[in-house]
């Protein structure tokens, strides 16, 4: 193992990465991209090198990303990958362990291609996600039109210059929402044929409101499907965002009244989406449940002092974090700031409960219950709680 050496990517090493990780993803990544280049940050790479050889990565994307009351850096931790040919030698963990100790962020966040690996190094399921899978012949939706012609296409060109702001409104309202700059709008707004999987070219549907601004997209694409008694075509929806409710409800009334078509997917629904409340049979909505934002906290008293909180607080936090030895301690949390203490403790946790109640989401008590959560004080655990928690839910809209 002392012959691997773990250090920072070089930026001529940008194909070495990227077949590492797709290795370990076991998929094709295709002849370089340009676009892809210039986003990939060797100054936010790990590499671990066997002599020459890449045989690890792991990568941080700069970012925004809402958090209740606020928008903060984050960094979008992706790329994480080891060869078959040097796995079970503790390579992932030196990468992960150096890369949360030398963030500059408050919390770091990923998707969690396999669950368990992450709980290990301090992340927690800090947000849920709704995947549909609805059945248009029995979902029902609402046929009153309440604006009839607010609804248009814009081409890429166009898209880029009038979503962002849409994307901005939107984390506003909901936390886990990850901010895109012009070039992350680009990689996001790519349509090679080669990567449409039999589906139609994307689709960019908008709303305007009554002065011409738009006020909510949904980025989606069909494929054509016949069955014996006639058409079945399939929807799938990569991207809804509507600040506004009437843009939400116009999105999803043409979205399920497609004609020839039987079924609409989509992936990163809410799990208070208001899409329930639009249809006369939740049931044909087809719901399964799945976590989505992962959340690390590397710095306790900055990340807990950026979020805001739904009630007053005044607690005492014991914290336990066996990867970053700052982040243990007692903090006196307040509302507005949060110190070190010699204070009694009020509650015990580990850095991994607090990375999970950080959206607002996931209540604190759920932890409690299973004795993750330790309660000194009376009344401090439902105090909290209340605190903690956040009126809407968090939504993530892409896979980074």
């Amino acid at each position: 193992m002392t012959d691997i050496e773990v250090r920072a990517a070089r930026a001529d090493e940008w194909n070495a990465v990227r077949g590492v990780f797709s290795g370990a993803m076991m998929f094709d990544p295709g002849p370089p991209n340009e676009l892809d280049q210039q986003l990939y940050e060797a100054e936010r790479a790990l590499v671990a090198a066997d002599g020459d050889e890449v045989v690890g990565t792991v990568l941080a994307l700069t970012r925004d990303l809402s958090v209740p009351g606020a928008v903060v850096d984050a960094a979008h931790v992706t790329g994480v990958g080891v060869l078959a040919t040097h796995r079970r030698r503790g390579v992932m963990s030196r990468l992960i362990g150096q890369q949360l100790r030398d963030v500059p962020e408050a919390i770091a966040v990923l998707w969690a291609s396999e669950p368990a690996i992450y709980g290990r190094f301090g992340y927690a399921a800090g947000a849920w996600s709704l995947d549909y899978e609805i059945d248009l012949h029995r979902v029902g939706p609402d046929n009153d039109r309440i604006r009839p012609g607010a609804l248009g296409v814009l081409t890429v060109d166009e898209a880029l210059k009038e979503l962002p702001s849409v994307l901005r409104r939107l984390q506003e309202q909901r936390a886990g929402v990850s901010g895109r700059s012009e070039a992350r709008w680009q990689k996001r707004l790519q349509d090679e044929p080669e990567h449409r999987g039999g589906r139609t070219a994307r689709q960019i549907l908008v709303h305007r409101d009554e002065d011409g601004t738009i006020d909510g997209y949904a980025l989606w694409r069909g494929k054509m499907n016949w069955v014996p008694v006639g058409p079945a075509n399939e929807v799938t929806v990569e991207e809804l965002a509507a600040p506004d409710p009437i843009a939400y409800r116009e999105l999803w009334q043409y979205l399920l009244t497609m004609d020839l078509t039987a079924k609409v997917s989509y992936g990163h629904a809410t799990m208070d989406e208001p899409l329930q409340q639009l249809v006369t049979t939740p049931t044909a909505l087809d719901r399964r449940v799945s976590e989505s934002l992962w959340i690390r906290i590397t710095d306790v008293p900055r990340a807990l002092t950026q979020r805001q909180y739904s009630t007053p607080l005044d607690v005492v936090l014991e914290v336990t974090d066996d990867l970053i030895p700052a982040n243990a301690g007692r903090f006196h949390l307040t509302s507005t700031s949060c110190e070190r203490t010699d204070a009694p403790a009020d509650l015990g946790l580990s850095v991994t409960e607090l990375g999970a109640i950080y959206l607002g989401e996931r209540p604190l008590t759920e932890f409690a219950a299973t004795g993750r959560v330790t309660e000194h004080t009376a009344g401090a655990l439902n105090r909290t709680t209340a605190a903690f928690r956040w009126p809407v839910s968090p939504v993530s809209l892409e896979i980074f």
